[in-house]
């Protein structure tokens, strides 16, 4: 088939089909121009598809107000794939770009080359016509021309041979005519000799236009169809190349789409929002009960319900025994509390926000502790960073100056000079403002150590029996003896003692007094055990390190589970063991409501309370 189709050619098989050639290429000239305006609208398309996607990243860029929620990795995620869709974007400007480059552009040229082939073929074509057609109208004149001298030359004759017949026509007459039929004979001899040349030039002009001159032209525009033909081919394939080419790129991004979903994680984006919006203030305390029927009951003590405090900071000496706060302190942190009581935790969240967004002064003290703190950290880092720009540009000033000190024709130095005591300047400023910012940094950890403490007096566990004991609140006696039991100098002693052999604590971990025991309401009253209704203040209730001998360890509970610190702990507290991140636990008991849970350690029988946000546990099936 493939032989026989390489022997039929438009020369000898289209022969007559002069027209319909002509026509034909002309179509395919225009199907490919048709194509390349396909091909171009494609690019167009392609252009405006990139253009109209890098619209969209642009106006969903987060703006300058939202850029701290942009730290939840939900949020990051977005933008890596808002970036990822702009690389897209860009692979299909390339797309485009290439198109427009490789196929556009040659398919016009193409075009081109193609329209002035065939003019010069059709041309050509057109001059072998006319020339034949030229010899076949001069043969018809030398046909007509020895068509007619053949009728003058017979009836010549025939005048001729009546003439001589005639016998009373004179000699005279007879010659005339023989003279006349030799004029015409020899005159069609000429013109039959004409014609005959004309009919052999005529017929040889026609074979060789039939047979060479005619399919040379054909074969020419073959040749230019064909050629059309297999660049409309090239040129698709061209275009699949093309797109082919960006899709490892556009593979790539899709897989960046792919890792940026990978990194949203919605434990992290929790404690996130803790860090972010955790004021470091503690829960208010349980409200005493007053009863009004003893004898020295105060008359300020009704309004200890209204004046609990809420924020600022306590001094040292201001806890009673309890842990609760002395009456001096009220007064000067009074109504902080308060946003608890009558209005709600809707309150804390508004104060928040209000502290947030304001200016506020310069040491961030408007802020609750937390924000405070971590507002304080951002602006340390921040001088930190400028201070080592400083510094850096200072040396450098000072380099130039040691070289245009070295060489003089390099520079001037006191040009240096002016710059330099600037920079020094600013260093100076700068180093200052780091100095009081880490002074108020210090005094923000502080803060929130001695916010721990407190809560360590009202919410650590421990261990009593083998079983986990919390303070019940006890009787309405025993909360009014409690209230009433220390007094300033009894108070004082206490929290000089905690001061002086107490560590502070991470919030929300135990602390440990003088005497080694926890100062929480499941360990009683620190020091002051006569304080309570009918406590003994035997020392032989103490060990030798000081803790009460009836907090023991019961036999191993068996574990329900098992944990992983997320964090590491230390402990400070009885009742409480230190583990370090990604540390594996038995579980022995859930959290029963004061964010503590029960753990033993996988190597040996030391067992304890555990924060129960440091930790990520899972159950046996039962």
């Amino acid at each position: 088939m493939t032989a026989l189709t390489e022997n039929l050619n438009w020369g000898t098989e289209l022969w007559d089909q002069y027209d319909n050639l002509s026509l034909h290429t002309l179509k395919g000239i225009d199907f490919l121009e048709k194509y390349g305006q396909f091909v171009r609208d494609r690019a167009t398309i392609e252009c405006e598809y990139a253009s109209k996607l890098r619209r969209l990243v642009k106006s969903y860029q987060p703006k300058k107000k939202d850029e701290e929620d942009y730290q939840f990795t939900s949020c990051q995620a977005f933008k890596m794939l808002m970036n990822e869709v702009n690389d897209l974007a860009g692979q299909h400007e390339l797309v485009a770009e290439d198109l427009q480059a490789n196929v556009i552009k040659e398919l016009t040229a193409l075009v081109k080359d193609l329209k002035e082939e065939r003019k010069k073929q059709l041309q050509e074509g057109l001059r072998l016509s006319q020339s034949l057609q030229a010899q076949i109208e001069a043969l018809q004149r030398a046909k007509k021309a020895y068509d007619k001298a053949y009728k003058e030359s017979e009836k010549a004759i025939e005048s001729f041979q009546k003439a001589d017949a005639d016998f009373n026509l004179s000699r005279a007459e007879v010659e005339k005519q023989r003279s006349n039929m030799s004029h015409k004979t020899q005159a069609c001899d000429l013109a039959k000799n004409e014609y005959a040349q004309q009919l052999q030039r005529t017929n040889e002009l026609q074979r060789q236009h039939f047979r060479s001159g005619l399919p040379e032209v054909f074969r020419q525009l073959q040749e230019l169809d064909e050629k059309r033909i297999k660049n409309i081919k090239n040129f698709i394939r061209a275009s699949v190349d093309i797109e082919r080419n960006v899709f490892p790129i556009i593979n790539k991004c899709l897989d960046g789409i792919l890792k940026a979903a990978d990194i949203i994680n919605e434990k992290e984006d929790t404690l996130l929002v803790i860090e972010k919006y955790k004021s470091g203030f503690q829960p208010p305390e349980d409200f005493p009960f007053e009863d009004l029927s003893k004898a020295g009951s105060d008359s300020g003590s009704a309004s200890n319900i209204s004046s609990i405090p809420t924020s600022g900071k306590v001094k040292e000496g201001s806890y009673t025994v309890k842990g609760t706060i002395t009456n001096k302190a009220m007064k000067k942190r009074g109504g902080l509390f308060h946003i608890f009581g009558s209005r709600g935790l809707s309150e804390v969240c508004m104060a928040i926000k209000n502290a947030a967004i304001s200016d506020g002064k310069e040491d961030l003290s408007e802020l609750p502790p937390n924000q405070r703190r971590k507002k304080l950290m951002l602006k340390v880092e921040e001088l930190k960073n400028k201070v080592a720009q400083e510094t850096a540009a200072r040396d450098g000033l000072m380099k130039m100056k040691g070289v245009y000190e070295a060489n003089p024709a390099l520079g001037d130095p006191r040009t240096i000079e002016s710059q330099l005591n600037e920079c020094s300047h600013r260093l100076d400023k700068l180093q200052q403002d780091l100095a009081r910012y880490q002074t108020y940094l210090e005094d923000a950890i502080k803060g929130i150590q001695s916010g721990a403490n407190h809560s360590s007096l009202t919410n650590s566990p421990r261990l009593v029996n083998g079983t986990r004991r919390r303070n019940s609140g006890g009787s309405a006696a025993e909360e009014e003896s409690l209230s009433r039991s220390a007094s300033d100098s009894s108070v004082n002693h206490n929290n000089h003692n905690n001061h002086n052999h107490s560590k502070p604590s991470a919030p929300g971990t135990p602390q440990m007094n003088n005497h080694g025991c926890s100062n929480s309401p499941e360990s009683g009253l620190g020091t002051s055990h006569t304080s309570l209704p009918g406590a003994d203040s035997d020392p032989d209730q103490y060990d030798g390190h000081g803790v009460e001998s009836e907090y023991y360890e019961a036999d191993m509970l068996p574990s329900i589970g098992t944990c992983k610190a997320l964090y590491p702990f230390e402990a400070t507290s009885e009742g409480s063991i230190p583990m370090a991140q990604d540390e594996e636990l038995h579980l022995i008991e859930l959290d029963q409501g004061d964010g503590w849970t029960r753990v033993r350690r996988m190597l040996g029988d030391m067992e304890g309370f555990v924060p129960t946000s440091y930790i990520e546990y899972s159950l046996f099936n039962t």
